[in-house]
């Protein structure tokens, strides 16, 4: 007979392991009986082995046990017709080229019947057990006195403790695999004894002069008495109620999101090179209040919008425009562009086309081709080519997409949004033409518009005016002007005898993006509320919060 393992293969968990073959030969290499595990077997584990045989010939006659346990095998040979006995000595190796066998072996025993399997599970289980208590106590190891303790906790100990332990062994192995799906990031641990710190003359880290301990700025409340000065008591006095920074630094961003600016402008420094509050007693109850309510971020945000200075118009007199061109005493609802990452989800939700699931892998959304693979340094790094997602992944919001630092999305930089090679806490807001150019030729807002014009067909109903106000609507939540609808309908007119006079074109531009077209609409005339749609998604108010 042979027991032997086949070439290592990887298995789902990146461990290396093996089947394992019995085989009983007569003849090879057609007339023997083969069987094999099911699972594979991990070489650099002990198991404990053992096979029966019955004579008959045939594979159910062979019985496989692993570490005490029926085996579930594979029948790769069922039978064998002649008898399997053999002149030849035991050799372990390879029969074939005498190789020698590598591994280690524990023991070997071969039995002239066929054991039963509670014999079988006795030399799986208790055989070790009863060899390891042989040797004297304080010759043990600590391997051998694990496996003691523990086969006492399963088979010897009181029922209620042989109870207990099995219910541990099970949620030990349910942690195990939540571990297994659980991501793990990289931590600091603060150091038992803690490394010593000292001025280093001209940054000289061999010239080391006064030596310097952790703390916090004496201007501030000091930390806690008693405490130690580590990362934790750091993170507690930056969140205690009593601490004059932390609160009023959150509250002003949360004011910037909506007003354009904070009461204090530079939201990055609020030191004394900073800009001074416009409205210190407001920055004040702010602060206060959002620690009142326990940090609630979202009760913060549901105050703002819900204030009567957030509902203001942003209309604005010629005389209130010179004395305030920046709105800094909130005398009217400010206007400003929105961030790069809202324009596109903007677009895509008037269009429909957002997919608002929340969390995930990041995304890989449209992008012009070769841009990372004009700054690629060989195959040692990660991220060379770029390769578009598909299906609702292209449709996810802006805060998904994937970002490399060298190459940020350029739909998203050209809108300002930073490079993310340092932390900005106050993006720069421009206007400038590539900006329309984006939004007239990317594949996103392309797309978009071409979803946003089948709405429009399909929502708005057949008069072209009711179609134009259905869309204003949803991109500026305001109706159009009878100016505006007069524009908008001749660029409907127009762009409609256009396409049906160049039906490749039609098609050419209802075929931008991944998600199809609607097929029960003509194209030259959804190409012709394309171009509408676009125009709408172009204008100033859809990009502005007013």
């Amino acid at each position: 007979y042979e027991i032997f393992f086949d070439e290592f293969e990887k298995v789902p968990d990146l461990k290396r392991g093996a089947y394992l073959y019995i085989r009983l030969i007569h003849r090879w290499p057609d007339d023997l009986i083969e069987i094999r595990t099911k699972e594979r077997l991990i070489q650099s584990e002990w198991r404990q082995v053992t096979f029966t045989y019955d004579g008959s010939g045939k594979a159910s006659g062979l019985q496989l046990y692993l570490d005490g346990k029926p085996a579930e095998v594979e029948v790769r040979r069922p039978s064998v017709s002649g008898p399997i006995t053999t002149s030849a000595p035991l050799e372990i190796g390879d029969k074939a080229l005498g190789n020698p066998y590598k591994g280690q072996l524990g023991d070997l025993r071969l039995y002239n019947r066929p054991l039963r399997a509670g014999e079988i599970e006795q030399l799986a289980i208790h055989y070790p057990i009863r060899t390891t208590l042989a040797d004297a106590s304080d010759k043990r190891t600590k391997e051998q006195r694990d496996r003691l303790r523990e086969y006492f906790l399963s088979y010897d100990a009181p029922e209620r403790f042989r109870r207990l332990h099995a219910e541990l062994r099970r949620l030990k192995a349910d942690k195990e695999e939540l571990d297994k799906v659980v991501p793990t990031v990289m931590v600091m641990e603060e150091m038992e004894k803690p490394r010593e710190t000292a001025v280093l003359g001209r940054g000289d880290y061999r010239n080391r002069g006064e030596k310097v301990t952790p703390g916090v700025p004496a201007v501030l409340p000091p930390l806690p008495k008693g405490a130690p000065a580590n990362r934790l008591t750091l993170a507690r006095w930056l969140a205690d109620p009593s601490h004059p920074l932390t609160a009023r630094v959150a509250v002003n961003r949360f004011w910037a999101l909506y007003f354009g600016a904070g009461l204090v402008k530079t939201a990055e420094d609020f030191g004394s090179q900073g800009e001074p509050p416009s409205h210190p007693d407001l920055l004040d109850w702010l602060a206060t209040e959002f620690v009142r309510t326990g940090w609630d971020a979202r009760a913060m945000q549901r105050l703002v919008v819900t204030s009567a200075t957030y509902r203001q118009s942003s209309r604005v007199t010629p005389e209130l425009l010179e004395k305030d061109p920046e709105n800094r005493l909130l005398a009217r609802a400010s206007r400003f562009r929105l961030p790069a990452e809202t324009v596109r989800d903007n677009a895509l939700a008037v269009s429909g086309l957002l997919y608002e699931k929340l969390g995930g892998p990041s995304v890989f959304p449209y992008q012009p081709k070769g841009l990372w693979e004009d700054i690629a340094y060989g195959d040692v790094y990660s991220a060379q080519s770029y390769t578009p997602g598909h299906g609702k992944d292209l449709y996810r919001r802006s805060m998904y997409t994937f970002w490399k630092r060298t190459s940020p999305p350029p739909s998203l930089n050209t809108f300002d949004a930073p490079d993310r090679e340092k932390c900005t806490a106050r993006r720069p807001v421009t206007n400038t033409p590539l900006q329309a150019l984006v939004l007239l030729n990317d594949p996103t807002y392309v797309e978009a518009a071409r979803a946003l014009a089948q709405r429009m067909i399909t929502e708005g109903g057949k008069d072209p005016d009711r179609r134009i106000a259905f869309a204003f609507r949803l991109a500026t939540d305001r109706k159009p002007t009878p100016e505006e609808l007069k524009i908008l309908r001749e660029l409907a007119r127009q762009d409609s005898a256009t396409y049906r006079s160049d039906k490749g074109a039609a098609l050419k531009l209802v075929q931008v993006g991944e998600s199809e077209p609607n097929p029960k609409l003509d194209a030259s005339e959804l190409a012709a509320w394309t171009t509408v749609a676009s125009a709408i998604l172009n204008l100033d108010e859809t990009i502005t919060r007013e």
